[in-house]
């Protein structure tokens, strides 16, 4: 199945700092849905070290979704250990099938309860919320969702108190082909990795969006993207060899899949390293996108960042942080971490448009929401 450029329907920030203006954002039609997913308890996947694992749940139904309807060109953003995505109307049986089967998957193959929900915009509109979006592109090949208006937040607090939600289904497995996390963890050279998310304070929407231009400034000048220009660390084996073959879902003996897996991993590695050409696939190429395509900057109903950040950088980020959330303009949770992870959707490694999402590596964006909550 295939259909349109929806990403095309709505307006593309040239910036990121665009996010602080509401005229950017554009009201999804009515008939259009939104989908949510959240790992339930995450953060003791997170404590046991399934970091990885988290991260692929999270991203399961993107990939799923690209797959099932045979283009990249859906708003969607990762948000570590979910994502949010918005598709037309005509879409909410497949979508829900989509969702359905990730949910099965999860527990299945990862043993973690992944909840899942798919809501119309005209009913989030009914409950007094918006949704408003933006197409962000980090580079000239990728783009990524930036959701306004309260209604995916929303959304996704009435998944996570069970009054929404999709069943699993365990009929079909979901094709999550390109789905893989063969990069190193990727650590600052000076500092620390931090997972931001900053939300609307009592003091109102202009104040919060005033702070967050500040912080989005302050991180840009101090030249915090956590992933080198050159690309992350390749994998000699990867860590994430046995997430790869579970989401993979091809029939035969694991072992012999792990086994492909490494050997196309450790081909990937001397590539990488020699920079030698192979095919279509040009690997000095290929990292450089894998830094210019992450995600780093996330707006979803707030602001979500993961950066890199000098000791002096982070002291003066906490300073702004701490002040404005004392005059009621933000509410925030930060968490520190010593690297930054990244999980891919790659449909293919001879074209440009495969997606890279950010986590920090040591609870990232699931760890700063419970700092966020309590």
């Amino acid at each position: 199945m295939t259909t349109t450029a929806l990403t095309e329907l709505f307006p593309r920030v040239k910036r990121f700092a665009d996010v602080t203006n509401p005229a950017s954002f554009q009201p999804l039609p009515d008939d259009w849905v939104v989908g949510t997913t959240d790992v339930v308890s995450s953060m003791e996947a997170i404590s046991s070290g399934r970091y990885k694992a988290v991260n692929m749940a999270g991203a399961a139904a993107i990939s799923a979704l690209i797959n099932a309807l045979g283009t990249t060109d859906i708003p969607f953003a990762f948000g570590g250990d979910g994502c949010a995505f918005a598709i037309p109307g005509e879409y909410h049986d497949l979508a829900t099938a989509v969702l359905a089967r990730c949910r099965a998957w999860a527990a299945d193959e990862l043993e973690l309860d992944l909840r899942a929900a798919l809501l119309p915009v005209a009913d989030i509109r009914k409950a007094g919320h918006d949704v408003r979006l933006a197409m962000y592109a980090p580079s000239a090949h990728v783009g990524y969702a930036l959701f306004d208006g309260g209604g995916v937040a929303w959304a996704e607090a009435e998944m996570k108190a069970g009054r929404i939600g999709v069943e699993a289904d365990r009929n079909k497995a979901p094709d999550l082909t390109g789905l893989s996390c063969r990069w190193l963890p990727i650590r600052p050279d000076d500092g620390a990795v931090l997972s931001l998310i900053v939300r609307t304070g009592p003091a109102g929407d202009a104040a919060f969006r005033a702070v967050i231009a500040e912080i989005i400034s302050l991180t840009e000048s101090a030249g915090s993207h956590p992933v080198p220009s050159d690309g992350p660390p390749p994998a000699f084996i990867s860590p994430g060899v046995d997430l790869e073959v579970r989401a993979a879902g091809k029939p035969g003996p694991r072992w012999r899949q792990r086994l492909a897996v490494r050997l196309h991993t450790l081909l990937g590695w001397a590539l990488f390293r020699s920079r030698i050409s192979l095919g279509g696939f040009h690997p000095a190429h290929y990292r450089r996108l894998a830094a210019d395509n992450a995600d780093v900057q996330k707006y979803g109903d707030g602001l979500m960042l993961t950066v890199n950040a000098t000791p002096a950088v982070e002291a003066q980020l906490h300073r702004l942080l701490d002040d404005s959330a004392n005059s009621g303009a933000i509410v925030f949770g930060l968490h520190s971490q010593s690297a930054a992870l990244m999980t891919c959707i790659v449909p293919s490694y001879t074209e440009d448009n495969h997606f890279h999402f950010i986590d920090g590596a040591g609870g990232g964006y699931a760890k700063a929401s419970e700092a966020l909550h309590s």
